[in-house]
This record gives C-alpha cells, structure tokens and sequence, in this order.
C-alpha cells in the first residue's frame, strides 16, 4: 500500500515522527540505537507506511528529555500519545487490519521465546565465566537480551490491545440493538453488531453500514481499546428510535454523579459527539479514587467497557499520589488487572520524574506511595531505567531502588546492582 492511500491520521503521525527525529541527535541515545538495529523500519515509520510500536516513541521521548529537558519532553508525551493512539486506531480499521495484527502478534510472540531462551543461554554461561572481562561481556549481551525481551513483552501486549478493540468495535451492544433478546444487558449472544470502517479516534456513526455475525470477543485489553473508529454505534439509521438510558435507583451525591456520567456517555455516544464524551471521560479521571471502581461497573454494565479503558489511560497521566490512590482503590475493590494495567501506563514516565515524585511522597510523610510507586517501577522499566532516578537524590534513593528491588526478585536486585555501577554510582 503505497504512502498516499494511508489514513490521514498514519501520515499526520508520520510528519510528527520526522519533526521530533529532528530534534534529536539521530547517532545517540536510543534513536542511534534504532536506527542501527533496524534502519528499514525507521525508515518505514518516517515515511508512514507503518506506526511504530509505542515503546519506540516512549524512547525517543527519553532521548528528547535528555537533549532538550524533561518540561520539553513532557509537553510533547502528550502530543505524542493522542496523534499514535489516532494512528493506531485508523492503521488498523484499513481491511485486513485485524489479520495483519494476528501475523505479528505472532512474530512478535517468537521473538519474545527467542530473547527468553537467549537470556538463559547467557545466564548459564555467565555463571561458568572465568575472568572479569568475559563476565562483562556477557552481562552487556544480558543487558541487550533483556531489552530485547521486555520490548517483545510490550509489544504483544499492544497488538493484543488492538486486536481487542477491533474485536470490541465489532461486537454489538444493548444501545445498538435495543430490545433484542439479550444477555441481561439487552445484547443478544447470536445478535450481528456493525463492521469498524476507517476512521479517527472519534468514532464518527457510519449510517447504512450492512450487518455481518460479530466476531469472537477477545479478553478486553486497556491501552487502545475504545480508541478506533465507527464500530460500536454504527449501522444505525438516523430515524432510529432513541434509547432509553439504563435505570439507577435512588444514589447517594456521588453514585448520582456516576450514573448521570454514564447517561450522558451513553446519549453522546449514541449521537455520535464522540469529543464530548471523550471530554466526560476526561473530567471523570480526575474524579475522587473512591468513586471510580463503581464508574468501571457502570459503564460496563452499560456496554462500555471500551470507554473505562479510556478513561485508565487518562488517568495514568494524574499526578503520582492520586495515581497510586487510584490504584490502591481499583485493588481493594476487586479490579486488581486494571490496577495493574494502571501502573504499568503510569510509570510509562521518565526517570527523573518518576524520581522526583518519588522524593516528594517521602517528604510529605507518604512512603507507602512511594514504595508502592517504586515496585511498579522497577518491576516494569529496565534496571537502566531505574537506575537513572538515583541521579536526582543517590543518597536517598539508591537504598530505596535497591530494597525495592530485592523484594522483587534477586534477578531484578543483580541487575540493578550492575546498573548501579554502569551508571557509575558504586551500589
């Protein structure tokens, strides 16, 4: 498929990619490693005819925090994370966009095997080494290996990720199908939902779509679920009867405000003003920690369990005491895989924020946050990663990073400890 005949979105995406290489020194920092590793597919990327996976732009986003600052990096995550999320949604809406997703899920799933049994192949001859440099060595091809892995981990997690939502958008819900006869939700198991046709994140209705039987449901995943085109409201003409919104009994103040969030989704959804839901969804991440566990059931319940994902990524942006709050409510409340997919979205931030945030929590007396921070931390980023924060306080944070990691694992205590002194701390 030539360059021309791609969403608009890919190649709005695309120009992005290419201003942000430009302020990059390209030989250093991960951006010279990509190009060293695989100069075809950066070359792809720039040109639009692919979009790289998210890990790459988080990189590269490190490399710009590293040239021009952390504030300038900031300024740009944001940017950066809509204009992929667009170009994600309307890659993958193209015909075969799901088949195509299933191919490299699978390739991508033989390199994560590959790096696994090649980090054990050198854990082993590592233990047999016999000099100090031979031993280097092999803990730099560690280094390599597990960074391969861990980029294969993530990347299968996002092609799952997309694959769910397309999967979702296919799927019909109780407000495309009204009083069919339903699962207890008004959605008939055997009923047909809408074909997702390319598009933007805004989800613009398509009228007059045909109806085919809805495809398998995937489990749900939460970086891009919901992030796509058309789908779940398509196929209905604009004479349609409305919908009645779902019944709350009587609420207290807060579960009043959930339910009327969740009407109001409900009705912009079904009339296509998608931004403006988007906007409640946004408003609604920022909402008290305690209140947000019953938002997820109530839009699942409504059929929109697509938009709670949303909403989860949103709010992995939040400051990290409110995130941890968030996710200390999402645990106790039973949803401990949102819990996680929320911390893992949350430290997906650069090392000295993550640092700094870390010191604040402790000096304001919150150390489990902190703690709580630093184990989704080290548990998600590379021990260079972690490392890296011990630059804004060592003497405080090194013992920190190092306890945190033991209870870890002793693996990730090891790694850190060579991080540590890479980075030229002595740990």
């Amino acid at each position: 498929m030539v360059v021309e005949q791609l969403p608009q979105q890919v190649r709005e995406f695309a120009r992005y990619l290419r201003d942000l290489l430009g302020r990059l020194d390209q030989e250093a920092g991960w951006c010279g490693v990509f190009w060293q590793r695989d100069p075809d597919g950066m070359r792809a990327c720039l040109d639009g005819a692919e979009v790289p996976p998210w890990d790459v732009v988080q990189a590269l986003l490190h490399d710009l925090a590293a040239d021009r600052g952390l504030p300038e990096a900031e300024r740009e995550a944001a940017v950066a994370r809509a204009l992929h999320r667009a170009s994600i949604a309307a890659y993958d809406a193209r015909p075969g966009g799901r088949e195509l997703l299933s191919d490299r899920l699978d390739m991508m799933l033989t390199e994560q095997r590959i790096a696994l049994e090649r980090q054990a192949d050198l854990t082993h001859r590592l233990t047999a080494a016999t000099d100090a440099d031979e031993a280097d060595r092999i803990n730099l091809d560690l280094a390599w290996v597990r960074d391969d892995h861990e980029r294969a981990t993530a990347r299968c997690a996002e092609l799952q990720e997309r694959m769910d939502r397309l999967a979702e958008a296919a799927r019909p819900s109780w407000v495309d199908l009204g009083a069919a006869a339903d699962d207890g939700f008004g959605v008939s198991p055997s009923s047909g939902g809408a074909s997702p046709s390319p598009g933007d994140e805004s989800r613009v209705p398509r009228q007059g779509s045909a109806s085919h039987a809805a495809e398998p449901a995937y489990p749900r995943g939460a970086r891009f679920a919901g992030l796509g085109d058309g789908g779940r409201h398509a196929g209905a003409p604009d004479t349609a009867p409305a919908q009645e919104p779902p019944h709350f009994p009587d609420e207290d103040p807060a579960e009043r405000a959930t339910s009327d969030a969740v009407r109001k989704i409900v009705e912009l959804r079904r009339e296509g003003r998608s931004g403006e839901a988007h906007g409640v969804l946004v408003e609604a991440a920022g909402w008290p920690a305690d209140t947000l566990p019953q938002f997820a059931v109530e839009l699942h319940r409504a059929g929109l369990g697509a938009d709670w994902a949303t909403l989860l990524w949103e709010a992995a942006s939040l400051p990290p005491d409110r995130l941890v709050a968030l996710a200390d409510a999402l645990a106790g409340s039973g949803r401990a895989d949102d819990c996680r997919k929320l911390l893992r979205q949350g430290v997906a931030r650069p090392a000295p924020e993550i640092a700094e945030a870390v010191v604040a929590l402790i000096d304001a007396g919150r150390e489990r946050e902190a703690r709580a921070l630093l184990d989704s931390y080290v548990r998600v980023r590379t021990p260079e990663d972690v490392a890296h924060c011990a630059h804004t306080d060592p003497h405080r944070l090194i013992p920190l990073l190092l306890e945190t990691a033991r209870q870890v694992s002793d693996a990730h205590h090891w790694d850190l400890v060579h991080a540590l002194r890479v980075a030229g701390f002595n740990a």
